[in-house]
């Protein structure tokens, strides 16, 4: 469970993106697909939170 930062209630997880298709994140010259990068909403407050799921953490650590 995510808490937002804004406001601290609870965020819904897991929004992927659609569309575009190109690289969301670079990080350690690694180019993370939009299949890696997740978002967590905020229905309180509007506050949107971007991450990577465990998939792209376990690449960057290579």
């Amino acid at each position: 469970m995510r808490k937002c930062l804004r406001c601290g209630a609870e965020m819904q997880e897991d929004f992927t993106f659609t569309g575009g298709g190109g690289n969301v994140l670079r990080a350690r010259g690694i180019s993370l697909k939009a299949v890696y990068t997740k978002a967590a909403v905020c229905f309180e407050c509007g506050e949107v939170s971007i991450y990577i799921d465990d998939k792209a953490i376990e690449k960057i650590k290579k």
